[in-house]
């Protein structure tokens, strides 16, 4: 028993397959374990939230239009014209010589490699799957020198793509300065690091017509008065947490995945990583993908629509962030509650309206339960390396719904960020089911 089929044994139980239904397929396999390669690497760089949803749209993008432009898979549209400012153009015919699958996986390895901060690790596993492709796809050396050619080409002009969505132009902008009047984002214990992504809403979205076009409804107006609804929501937070269920904990912590977390033994400090939100959503595609036994067209298919709802959402999520601007209740109750308080989770450092978690997580669950059809139940263990234990859900929704009030029993989030964000991210999702002919 050689170790390709062992790793995908290992996948395939861990997301519930058992004997008694169909064995997952090779390729769609191979694939999200290329997939997880590339999240291995953004652990490394500590990559946030907003960029790994970037990162992960991009990748996914690659494989799918060459999986587009040699098999025109069903379900698949043309992204030229639909994604803003692509101007792609397909090809009138499939290439001669090429094989979609190695090429995909290729493509997807590549894009990873190009764009990541350290995606020179990824070489080690780009020259493995060419050195098993023999084996694997049963390929001639023509073939893979003809595939690997024209997945080259396809990824510089995506590059190029990338390059002029605004990402570079965010580190040469003034840094952030926190205001001081009240009610607005300060930094935060245990770091009060400096604010994360501060321009996010610069960049190009994908799907979207621009970063504002669902702005939620305008935040609980900020007060200190203990009758007001601003001072109400905070204590819900402070006395939430003050009588946590086992249950609950376990649900903030679940759902934290802070990519850094910050360990304080005495005078010493040290982080611990682990997966951005963006990872633990790709893990769920990748895991429900195997589960459902889906074709490898159709694998990269979900993956690239959960990457580009992914990336507007935080686009979406980060415009109205820094547009109102809003206290973090661990601020607030600590000025008007309790100086010693301290939530069960770290306190991201960027402003609280609306939760980042809340709009993401909604967006996809969305854009998930079309592609599925139906409610799909499955085994959460994509955080189980972390330490995390799993979770079993009855549908995306039902995680969704879970990641939301996580934010809650964490302590990070007042009560209306998480119920706008879930709006936000419903109306995300489904005009992205719109956009790509999914709804009426």
């Amino acid at each position: 028993m050689n170790r390709s089929f062992l790793l995908i044994l290992l996948l395939c139980r861990l997301t519930g397959w058992s004997q008694t239904t169909q064995p997952a397929r090779p390729a769609a396999v191979a694939y999200t374990q290329a997939l997880k390669q590339l999240t291995d690497v953004m652990v490394t760089d500590v990559i946030g939230p907003c960029a790994a949803a970037r990162y992960y749209a991009y990748a996914n993008l690659a494989a799918y239009e060459f999986m587009y432009r040699q098999q025109r898979p069903t379900g698949y549209v043309a992204m030229t014209g639909l994604l803003r400012k692509y101007t792609l153009p397909a090809p009138a015919n499939p290439a001669s010589g090429v094989d979609a699958a190695f090429g995909a996986q290729y493509a997807l390895l590549r894009m990873g490699e190009e764009m990541l901060p350290s995606g020179y690790l990824l070489e080690a596993a780009r020259n493995q799957l060419i050195a098993t492709s023999r084996e694997q796809y049963h390929l001639s050396n023509d073939q893979i020198v003809t595939t690997r050619a024209v997945a080259d080409s396809l990824v510089k002009k995506l590059l190029k793509y990338a390059a002029a969505d605004g990402y570079v132009k965010t580190s040469g902008y003034l840094r952030f300065t926190p205001g001081d009047k009240p009610g607005q984002w300060q930094p935060t214990p245990p770091a009060y690091s400096e604010s994360y992504e501060p321009y996010w809403a610069t960049l190009r979205p994908f799907l979207l017509d621009s970063a504002a076009q669902f702005r939620p409804v305008r935040p609980t107006p900020y007060s200190e008065q203990k009758e007001s609804a601003f001072y109400r929501q905070a204590k819900e937070v402070y006395d939430t947490c003050r009588v946590l269920s086992v249950s609950q904990q376990h649900i903030a912590n679940f759902w934290d995945c802070n990519p850094f977390f910050l360990n304080q033994k005495g005078h010493v400090s040290f982080g611990t990583k682990k997966i951005s939100p963006s990872g633990h959503w790709m893990g769920i595609t990748s895991l429900v993908s195997v589960q459902q036994n889906l074709t490898l067209a159709e694998t990269i298919r979900w993956h690239t629509l959960v990457g580009l709802t992914m990336a507007d959402a935080f686009i979406s999520c980060w415009e109205e962030k820094y547009y109102s601007n809003r206290i973090r209740p661990e601020t607030y109750i600590n000025q008007q509650i309790d100086r010693a308080w301290r939530p069960l989770l770290q306190t991201p450092p960027f402003p609280e309206y609306t939760s980042g978690h809340s709009v993401m997580s909604q967006a996809v669950a969305t854009v998930l339960m079309a592609l599925a059809g139906k409610p799909i139940g499955y085994t959460d263990t994509v955080e189980v390396e972390f330490g995390v234990p799993a979770r079993t859900f009855r549908s995306f929704n039902h995680a969704a719904s879970e990641a939301a009030i996580s934010r809650l029993y964490g302590g990070i989030h007042f009560r209306d960020s998480i119920e706008s964000g879930i709006q936000q991210g419903e109306q995300i999702g489904q005009y992205v089911l719109k956009k790509i002919g999914l709804q009426p």
